[in-house]
């Protein structure tokens, strides 16, 4: 017997170093099998553990329990087991040495781990122990079948994932940094893959790695969401200056762009039309997206479980931290921050509509096919027209402060030799921020903002002479209102396509023309009014004729504003 005791001692004493071995055993499997993936891509459908694995490694024979670092000899348990047959205790040894090894089992587990060991020391040995002392179970099963019961091993081995994942969870608390948590789940990856294949249920193992998967889920998501509030509030909001072609290359690496121009024809320093912040979250959601994928890494049986999350996730961070964060900044008076915002929401609405394709593209065979939508991609198109409203505020209260300025004396002695100071600082506003502040805009964008910005300076000028404080009005206000509704008239039409815009000035127009018509009667005559005075409206048209008092004819009458005057967007 006391041999037998001296090798329980050494066998509980070999058990961690067992485990070592073993698991230097897996990973060694785990190198050819990425070697023969890499020869033959069909192999990365078999994990390690599956039949095919298992045929294409059989070459490579290696016994834990008898190689050059370890030998396991098991004569001291044969003769033992012999002695107590031949004296007819068999029984009583079964039993003895079934408690001798729970005990040794319960010395295997400690009171506690730490996760945060530099070199995951802790967890390891508490693995690489329990492993050996599974082997050993195993091995000692396979050489003497009637000596370990089944039942008597799986309660073992049960009993000791059940402490293991008790201790590992309760250190787990500790944790809040997502690149540990990958290196611990690499442990026990390691771990199951070991002791599955020795034949041992890992069921209860693959669920723990849910739990481990939740908790890097949150820590990731919790990391990244700083990390885009940061990019979001710290960004300059404004084009995107680019000084050589490697600086070009590397923004457009990370980005989802497709620049209008091919590399060879652009000249540098280039600027692009989104600001910093887009590449910026570029490389995070592609970083995001690669973590992510890690945990799938070695071993992970819940492949559909990660697509899922990481859908769910990168959507809640699209919407709430990058898009949510754009909307609120929308409060800006400045007009070329909220351009820069809208131009911003569109680039990422294109990254999104990207990503969509690339999950699609990633998931896993068990994930549920069909489409995958992002709810960040409807996001970031919707509040596209809540930034061109924004816009179309700014622009509007701008011209609604410029018109404020206007001081039409409109029973004026003499007529004005040159137009008002508001028109031409209102014309001086409207092409500065279509040469500059709109320039980056698509468009059909800036087509609009023009549209909405004629339209509204047109109604605000028109109720200058309707107002109620206005009573009356000579010609000489006439001449001078008109001057100035020609000289906005001929800045339109030194635009592009002013066919087009013209209609928004057509009732400003109309309106001044009949003011100014020797013959008001005209209005009053329906098929005439039809021709000449269409856009007039029939109940402004008489309150403004009711203000007007006759006076000398001015010595200079601006003409009559021709149907030929149009005006147009720049591009």
């Amino acid at each position: 017997m006391s041999d037998l005791n001296t090798w329980l001692f050494r066998i509980r004493e070999t058990s961690q170093f067992l485990g070592e071995v073993a698991f230097y055993h897996t990973e060694m499997r785990r190198n050819r099998q990425r070697a023969r993936i890499e020869n033959e891509k069909f192999l990365e459908n078999f994990k390690l553990n599956s039949s095919i694995e298992l045929i294409s490694d059989e070459n490579e024979e290696f016994d834990v329990l008898d190689n050059e670092e370890l030998q396991v000899d098991f004569t001291p348990l044969f003769e033992a087991l012999h002695i107590h047959d031949a004296l007819g205790h068999s029984d009583r040894f079964r039993s003895e040495y079934a408690s001798t090894r729970r005990q040794q089992k319960d010395l295997l587990v400690p009171t506690s781990i730490d996760l945060l060991a530099e070199d995951g020391s802790s967890l390891s040995s508490l693995l690489e122990g329990i492993a050996g002392f599974a082997i050993i179970e195993k091995a000692t099963m396979q050489r003497v079948p009637y000596l370990r019961s089944v039942v008597d091993v799986e309660e073992l081995w049960d009993s000791m994932c059940t402490a293991a994942i008790a201790l590992t969870t309760k250190a787990l608390t500790n944790i809040d940094n997502a690149e540990v948590l990958l290196k611990i789940k690499s442990v026990i990856a390691l771990f199951i893959q070991t002791m599955e294949g020795w034949g041992y249920s890992v069921s209860t193992l693959d669920n723990f790695l849910l739990q481990l998967f939740d908790k890097y889920a949150q820590l990731l998501k919790r990391r990244f969401s700083e990390d885009f509030q940061e990019i979001v509030s710290t960004d300059d909001y404004m084009p995107m200056a680019i000084n050589s072609l490697s600086d070009y290359e590397k923004v457009i690496n990370v980005s989802w762009f497709t620049p209008d121009r091919p590399t060879e024809e652009l000249t540098f320093p280039c600027v692009l039309p989104f600001s910093q912040m887009y590449p910026l979250c570029c490389i995070d959601i592609r970083n995001f997206l690669n973590q992510f994928y890690f945990f799938l890494d070695d071993h992970f049986q819940h492949s559909d479980i990660i697509d899922e999350t990481l859908r769910k996730s990168l959507d809640e961070l699209l919407s709430e931290k990058v898009c949510k964060s754009l909307v609120e900044r929308l409060s800006s008076q400045y007009l070329g921050q909220i351009v820069q915002i809208l131009i911003n929401l569109e680039h990422f609405e294109i990254a999104c509509r990207e990503l969509e394709q690339l999950l699609i593209r990633a998931r896993s065979s068990t994930s549920a096919g069909g489409p995958l939508r992002l709810n960040a991609t409807e996001e970031f198109r919707n509040n596209k027209k809540t930034a061109e409203k924004r816009i179309f505020e700014l622009v509007n209260s701008k011209i609604d402060d410029l018109v404020d300025t206007a001081e039409y004396d409109w029973l004026a002695s003499g007529v004005p030799t040159e137009p008002s100071n508001y028109m031409q600082t209102l014309t001086r506003y409207l092409s500065n921020i279509m040469n500059s502040t709109l320039l980056g805009l698509p468009r059909e964008i800036k087509e609009l903002i023009y549209f909405d910005a004629l339209s509204h300076a047109a109604e605000k000028i028109l109720a200058l002479p309707l107002s109620p404080e206005v009573r009356h009005i000579n010609g000489h206000g006439v001449f001078a209102l008109a001057q100035d509704v020609n000289y906005l008239t001929e800045f339109v039409g030194s635009l592009e396509n002013g066919q087009m815009l013209r209609e928004n000035l057509d009732e400003l127009q109309q309106t001044v023309n009949l003011m100014q018509s020797d013959n008001h009667e005209e209005f009053y005559d329906i098929s005439i009014r039809n021709k000449k005075y269409g856009r007039v409206d029939v109940l402004n048209g008489p309150i403004l004729l009711e203000k007007l008092t006759p006076t000398a004819q001015p010595s200079g009458r601006a003409a009559p504003l021709s149907n030929l005057s149009r005006f147009a967007i720049m591009k």
